[in-house]
């Protein structure tokens, strides 16, 4: 392994230092335990127990010349002390919200007994949906940590401020506010709504924010305090005290932004290592120029499917990560047990673009499976379709014929008919909009395809099993090659605790083969590699 540097010695214990690589590989394991890495008559050697000296000059009769010196580390050291004492959990991880209730009230229950944080799903769901998981969850948890989702939706304002007054008369006090272009009025109204001052004279915030970003433009509103502006609206409209309204300057809209990489879902598809390192910079930035009452952490999400990311994750200064794809293949998540099956054969490259049905209009895409499924293409060829032509009927006959037949599998009036009985009660003004806009009337229409399919998916329709919509992200390929060949390879016995603490465990682990390494000893390409175990937080 051929050492280059002595860093001291070490006044061996009572064990006597253990040669080989096999034996750093199982120290490096130990996360509890700090090891030393020493010279000794065959090699490099473990030494457990004894006397290490930090020091140059020669070594004293007696001693073993010190190569390396390995801390322990465990799961609930990994990111910022303060986002753990903030949420009152023992791990900087997050499950995050996955919409339609996929982050199920299963996985947030099972997160906060383990002493980790999930957020439930509540985009794309009614409000009686979310107020019955609400119950559930509060019901199961109690004073333990949680979060829902509080998805911006342009198209339907009135549900987002019915979903922002639900979460404020039933007391919940964690949201991951996610999609956001720009800062809504009900979003700041959400966080503003019971600021208070501490005995210290600080602001304190009764209601967090964990914003979920992709870009700076995005990011930095949430970096900072409300708009003056439309702190202003809210306290005209009544909406906040005239107390909350003065303290508002003082605290930044976010405790929390989350830097969103290449997920499922709505994704940008930035790579992690360029994104979070940007934010955090930002971050930096604001909070000197403003001087706040609070300083905003910055967590990472997307791409971690196995160890190293997570490690690399906090590596590049996380104070906490995010996950999701990986926690849509748990037992727990509120999908059926033929998407669990799609997702355990996904690799890599099983993932691409497709249009999101919230967002159609505006081209915005969702990152998917693609393996198993033919959803992408046909939503693709939906949208190829409604750009290129102002109604339907401008369409070729052949090419109605055909979507009506493979895709729709009804006609376009039977299914018009569904919409303007769903749109009647959910929002009329979609339908007066298509009385004059045929436009807008085939985007309705194929939207009905692109928002049924994911609850097809969901409610695992066989015979829909083509047009299943599995938002994804490429980290099912990176926690199914990590999980092969292990217990976790089997869908049912992928728990979100289970998976959680493995990949921080092995983040851990992963961590200190680094600093050996940075060390100068080789301890070979198995050093560090965790392998999947049945254990909980530790």
């Amino acid at each position: 392994m051929g050492p280059t540097i002595t860093r001291g010695w070490l006044q061996p214990g009572e064990n006597l230092p253990e040669t080989g690589r096999t034996a750093i590989h199982r120290a490096l394991l130990r996360l509890d335990r700090p090891f030393a890495v020493v010279d000794g008559p065959g090699g490099p050697a473990v030494a457990d127990g004894g006397v290490a000296t930090l020091a140059s000059g020669p070594v004293p009769a007696g001693a073993l010349p010190l190569l390396a010196w390995v801390p322990d580390l465990t799961p609930d050291r990994l990111g910022s002390p303060a986002f753990r004492a903030t949420y009152g959990v023992r791990a900087a991880y997050v499950t995050g919200a996955m919409a339609n209730g996929i982050a199920s009230a299963r996985i947030v229950t099972a997160m906060a007994r383990a002493g980790m944080m999930g957020v439930f799903g509540a985009a794309g769901l009614s409000t009686a949906r979310i107020a019955a998981a609400i119950d559930e969850i509060q019901a199961a948890v109690g004073d333990a940590p949680y979060g829902f989702n509080l998805i911006h939706s342009p198209n339907e304002p009135h549900q987002e401020q019915e979903t922002v007054d639900l979460y404020l008369a039933r007391g919940v006090r964690t949201v991951e506010a996610a999609a956001f272009m720009r800062l809504t009025p009900t979003v700041v109204q959400y966080r503003l709504t019971g600021l208070t001052r501490g005995p210290d004279g600080r602001v304190v915030a009764r209601n967090r924010v964990l914003a979920k970003v992709s870009r700076e433009e995005v990011a930095e509103p949430f970096l900072r305090p409300a708009p003056p502006a439309l702190v202003a609206r809210l306290r005209a409209e009544g909406r906040i005290t005239a107390d909350e309204a003065a303290l508002a300057a003082r605290v930044p809209m976010a405790d929390d932004v989350t830097a969103e990489a290449d997920s499922g879902g709505h994704t940008d598809n930035r790579p992690l290592s360029v994104l979070l390192p940007v934010l955090i910079g930002l971050r930096d930035r604001v909070a000197a120029e403003l001087g706040l009452d609070h300083a905003v952490r910055v967590g990472a999400a997307g791409g971690l499917g196995c160890p190293e990311a997570v490690a690399a994750a906090f590596a590049m200064g996380a104070d906490y990560v995010l996950t999701g794809t990986v926690n849509q293949a748990c037992v727990e998540s509120g999908t059926s047990d033929m998407v669990r099956e799609l997702l355990a054969q996904a690799s890599m490259p099983d993932v691409t673009m497709a249009p999101a049905s919230d967002m159609f209009e505006g081209g915005v895409q969702v990152q998917v499976l693609k393996r198993g499924t033919a959803f992408a293409m046909r939503g693709n060829r939906l949208y190829a379709a409604w750009r290129n032509h102002d109604r339907w009927d401008d369409l070729p006959a052949s090419e109605r014929a055909e979507i009506e037949r493979s895709i729709l599998r009804r006609s376009f009036d039977e299914v018009w008919a569904e919409c303007a009985s769903f749109f009647g009660v959910r929002d009329p003004a979609q339908l007066t909009r298509a009385a004059t806009d045929p436009k807008h009337k085939m985007a309705l229409v194929f939207r009905w395809y692109l928002g049924l399919s994911s609850r097809w998916a969901i409610g695992g329709q066989v015979d829909r099993k083509l047009d299943s919509q599995v938002w994804c992200g490429p980290a099912i390929g990176a926690f199914n090659a990590w999980t092969r060949g292990t217990f976790l390879a089997e869908p049912g016995n992928r728990s979100v605790v289970v998976v959680a603490a493995n990949l921080m465990a092995g983040a851990c682990a992963a961590t200190r083969a680094r600093w050996l390494a940075a060390q100068g000893v080789d301890a070979g390409p198995l050093a560090g590699r965790w392998a999947p175990r049945p254990l909980h937080v530790e």
